[in-house]
């Protein structure tokens, strides 16, 4: 049986085992499964995960797992070194040891939403939180010549809180991204603390969480006349991306 599956915690109601099986059923291979692996203690990886499941082949990594996991890595591809973030693993086995090695698939899945989004290059955009994918979004807005600034809840050096959010900060940022777990389910009546009353039909809003498929953020900007789009369309080709690392590699799923 070759296994792949997602590492974080909590897992609950997940897109992908849905996703990878039927993937597996289209690439025509019966003797693969996609598992929810919920590790609370990711420094455990190796001793409850990996050491346990011999058909170990790849996994996901995600909230809150994407950057501390990297120490635990052999290897880590430069473009998820750059960020300091992992979401895809490769599980190698090479002279009787077990490699990890690590890769960062966000980029790839946040460009598509970018792309759909339809924002111009010299706007600016707001970017809720501070983890992985924050760091793939900012990356990537960086390299398309956005300008960009950081919201987080506490105080950090070159970002905003949300206490110093104002209206007219919002109403001058073109796009608003939401890269935290604010509203996902089951916690679908909370939102993010920021002056809604700063939007109107010239932003556009995304919301890296796909369940519920709208956020009380996107309901906020949709009822505002916002270009809304949600996660759902990023993890597809985040879930495209892994699988080519998971096949190209030597060893991998076929």
């Amino acid at each position: 049986m070759r296994v792949l599956g997602l590492v974080g915690y909590p897992l609950e109601h997940s897109f992908s085992p849905d996703y990878f099986r039927e993937k597996f059923r289209k690439e025509g291979i019966r003797d693969g499964i996609y598992a929810l692996f919920p590790l609370r203690d990711i420094d455990a990886l190796r001793h409850e995960l990996i050491n346990k499941q011999p058909g170990l082949i790849g996994f996901n990594v995600t909230i809150p797992h994407k950057e501390s996991i990297i120490p635990l890595l052999d290897w880590v591809a430069p473009e998820a070194k750059e960020l300091g973030a992992v979401n895809t693993v490769k599980v190698l086995k090479q002279s009787g040891k077990i490699l990890l090695h690590g890769y960062n698939t966000d980029v790839a899945g946040f460009k598509c939403l970018l792309s759909k989004i339809q924002i111009a290059s010299d706007k600016r955009a707001l970017v809720f939180g501070t983890g992985g994918s924050a760091k793939a979004v900012m990356h990537i807005l960086q390299k398309q010549g956005i300008e960009s600034s950081q919201v987080s809840r506490s105080q950090h050096q070159n970002m905003l809180t949300y206490e110093a959010l104002t209206t007219d900060i919002v109403n001058r940022s073109d796009l608003l991204i939401n890269c935290t777990p604010v509203g996902m389910y089951p916690n679908n009546h909370k939102k993010l603390p920021i002056p809604y009353a700063g939007l109107d039909g010239n932003h556009g809003l995304i919301d890296l969480i796909y369940n519920p498929p709208k956020t009380k953020f996107l309901k906020e900007g949709e009822d505002r006349g916002c270009r809304i789009i949600n996660g759902q369309l990023m993890l597809e080709e985040q879930a495209e991306a892994s699988w080519r690392i998971w096949v190209n590699e030597t060893g991998g799923v076929r």
